[in-house]
């Protein structure tokens, strides 16, 4: 405790106690959460697959750098994400708009890749409806399923 002296409304010496307990108590650090593997270092994308060939859809994660994860390739498809990665370009960037593709049907495949690649999020959707699309679905192989030629008439 601690007396403090000023003067009353009379002229006469006062004393206001000031106490210490006011100050507030240091609270303990909380512990921090369980890591969840979403939490790891290094590159994480998160792929689904659908309509594809029997026994290749599925939802699989990949983690790279260290390579690891659910997908069927994880060491594969680290090595051909990363060798398509360039400084300043987005390696998931949909078709651009007004190309000329070819009208081949590849099938009724999809594909939804979300995560992080590089420090950048990603969120990129991959089909197989015309000539473009089926390149830009090639490129991804194996992080995207090998998928048989269409059967042609």
């Amino acid at each position: 405790m601690v007396f403090l002296s000023r003067p009353g409304p009379v002229g006469a010496a006062s004393s206001v106690l000031v106490s210490l307990a006011a100050v507030p108590a240091v609270a303990a650090p909380a512990m921090p959460p369980p890591a969840r593997p979403e939490d790891r270092a290094g590159d994480h994308l998160s792929v689904v697959v659908e309509h594809a060939e029997p026994g290749k859809d599925g939802t699989y994660e990949l983690f790279c750098h260290p390579a690891g994860g659910s997908h069927p390739d994880p060491a594969g498809a680290c090595r051909a994400v990363d060798g398509q990665t360039q400084w300043g370009r987005d390696l998931f960037a949909p078709v651009a708009p007004g190309s000329d593709c070819t009208m081949i049907y590849g099938g009724p495949a999809t594909a939804h890749v979300t995560g992080t690649w590089a420090g950048r999020p990603v969120d990129a959707g991959y089909d197989r409806s015309n000539g473009c699309e089926i390149g830009r679905w090639d490129r991804m192989v194996p992080l995207l399923p090998s998928l048989a030629e269409s059967p042609r008439p």
